[in-house]
């Protein structure tokens, strides 16, 4: 079973790790299309004010741009600790045991605009960029679907699509019975049920953060969705292709 997040706009400073080394991340076949992305985005930040205007950055944003400017050279750490924001924050990966850490990295994947695929512990630096940024000469969406794609089409085993609708575009996860796209509603006392925002982050965050932490041997959606009720969520069947993670009103309306 593989879980697949989105990125965050936000991430941590520094890093444990040394510089960069694309030869360690996982999914090798990426490698040119990564260089690729780095070339455009350190490229792009040796002009200050494009950056800015690209990046949609503010004025106390400017050190964004030193981050992709320094991004082959600055230290690196372990992407699901890079990342920050809602449901990286909800995961809290650095406070998993050893154990789970290494369940996240086998079964977990974060899809970025920068790198692709990269696996729960592959080091990755500080760096800005997301999946509408539009870099002079590169369309990040004609850059990364078939590449990911394919990737993910070799991948064995079922897959929980994490990602917002927007990163998924960038490379669609393969249609059919393996995959389903979770999407976290709200229930209210009579059934009734909507789709979340904020919750919805900060519930994914949970879930995926509690499927490390349970190291669950699942090979099924329907036994991850057995698992999920013996670890206190609701995992139901939605929409054709989507699992909903339903919570309740009175639990989103608190958050």
């Amino acid at each position: 079973m593989l879980f697949l997040l989105p990125p965050s706009e936000t991430k941590r400073d520094g890093g444990v790790g040394a510089s960069l080394e694309l030869g360690t991340l996982a999914f090798p076949s990426l490698t040119d299309a990564r260089r690729e992305a780095l070339d455009a985005v350190t490229t792009l930040a040796g002009d200050q004010e494009r950056s800015m205007s690209v990046l949609r950055l503010s004025p106390k944003q400017a050190g964004e741009v030193e981050r992709n400017r320094t991004v082959l050279t600055s230290p690196t750490m372990a992407a699901v600790d890079r990342y920050t924001g809602v449901l990286y924050d909800a995961m809290s990966a650095e406070t998993l045991d050893a154990d789970a850490r290494a369940f996240a990295h086998r079964n977990v994947l974060v899809h970025s605009a920068l790198f692709g695929l990269v696996r729960a512990l592959d080091a990755v630096p500080a760096y800005r960029l997301s999946h509408s940024s539009r870099l002079p000469g590169l369309m990040l969406g004609k850059l990364w679907r078939q590449p990911v794609v394919d990737v993910l089409m070799a991948l064995d085993g079922p897959i929980l699509d994490l990602r917002s609708e927007a990163y998924a575009a960038l490379g669609p996860a393969p249609a059919g019975s393996r995959t389903r796209y979770l999407r976290v509603v709200a229930e209210d006392g009579d059934g009734h049920k909507r789709a979340l925002n904020h919750f919805n982050k900060k519930s994914k965050g949970q879930f995926t953060r509690a499927f490390a932490a349970g190291r669950p041997d699942v090979g099924t959606m329907d036994e991850l969705c057995d698992w999920a009720h013996s670890a206190g969520f609701r995992l139901l069947p939605g929409a054709p292709g989507e699992l909903h993670l339903v919570v309740s009103e009175v639990v989103a309306s608190r958050s």
